[in-house]
């Protein structure tokens, strides 16, 4: 990734992805293959190694909108930190960051969308507004093939982070945490939701089941909100593990592997091939309001 970046530097943010001992020690070998920085401060303070990094999806969606949360983070870190603008409109989200900002704006980042050409229409929009010294950091599961394929776009820096943090060839599960919900200053509970090209979320609270077709599973259903509770023919999939730091329900070791095995066996016959495909379980959304 060193390579294929040449003088843009990257920037290690895979702490996310792996154990917690495990992520500082993969950010000290970033830092020594190459890397500029981290986000992992606890490495930082360990080996002292640069930290870096932005806010969170989740910052923008906890504030009523993006300006206030554009506002908040630019009084406590100035205006050379690094704004986040696509978790709604990235356009809309430029401007209102050069607003609050001004000029001086360190730098933006976007996380989502078709990057190269996300990012040439930043800089354009950046220099019309006056904001030309302002740098464009891009992440979103960046790998060296994906850095090399920016080279030709005017981007400063990489966040790097699942392909550095688990190794090649190491699967991972692809799940992130949205924020989807916030408690409003007069204590009503407000869904909110990302508008991010291609990573677009939905609002409010879910409930889980699994629809059971003859000892098979056949779909799992996200009911959102005031949905209905699953049928007969559905099993619950949120269960309660943990309440008071205590186990709910503690399992021995062989009871956990026959979980496993249950797991397996309830699975359609094609979820247990090799090649990369579609998932085996379709996933149906149902949404009623309360």
């Amino acid at each position: 990734m060193v390579c294929a970046a040449g003088d843009r530097p990257c920037i290690e943010m895979g702490s996310r992805r792996t154990h917690e001992e495990a992520a500082t020690a993969a950010a000290r070998a970033a830092y020594v293959a190459g890397l500029a920085a981290t986000s992992n401060l606890a490495a930082g303070h360990r080996w002292d190694i640069p930290t870096t990094g932005t806010a969170a999806h989740a910052f923008t969606l906890l504030h009523d909108d993006e300006r206030t949360a554009f506002q908040a983070q630019v009084g406590a870190l100035g205006v050379a930190t690094t704004l986040l603008v696509d978790t709604y409109d990235v356009e809309a989200g430029i401007r209102t960051a050069v607003e609050v900002a001004g000029t001086s704006l360190g730098a933006i980042r976007l996380d989502s969308g078709d990057l190269p050409t996300q990012a040439r229409d930043a800089r354009r929009l950046l220099d019309e507004l006056g904001a030309t010294e302002t740098r464009i950091v891009v992440t979103s599961d960046l790998d060296e093939h994906a850095i090399a394929a920016l080279a030709s776009a005017p981007v400063d820096g990489y966040g790097v982070g699942t392909s550095v943090a688990t190794g090649s060839g190491s699967p991972t599960a692809g799940f992130v945490y949205k924020l989807v919900a916030r408690e409003s200053a007069d204590g009503q509970w407000v869904a909110v939701e990302k508008l991010s090209p291609g990573k677009r979320s939905s609002g409010g609270r879910k409930h889980a089941s699994r629809r059971i077709d003859r000892g098979i599973a056949r779909a799992d259903v996200l009911r959102i909100s005031g949905a209905p509770p699953p049928s007969d023919a559905e099993r619950p999939l949120q269960r309660a593990l943990v309440r008071g730091g205590e186990a709910v329900e503690p399992s021995s070791l062989e009871a956990a592997r026959q979980r496993c095995r249950d797991s397996i066996a309830e699975l359609p016959l094609e979820a247990t091939k090799l090649s990369a495909g579609s998932p085996p379980i379709e996933t149906v959304y149902e949404r009623t309001d309360p």
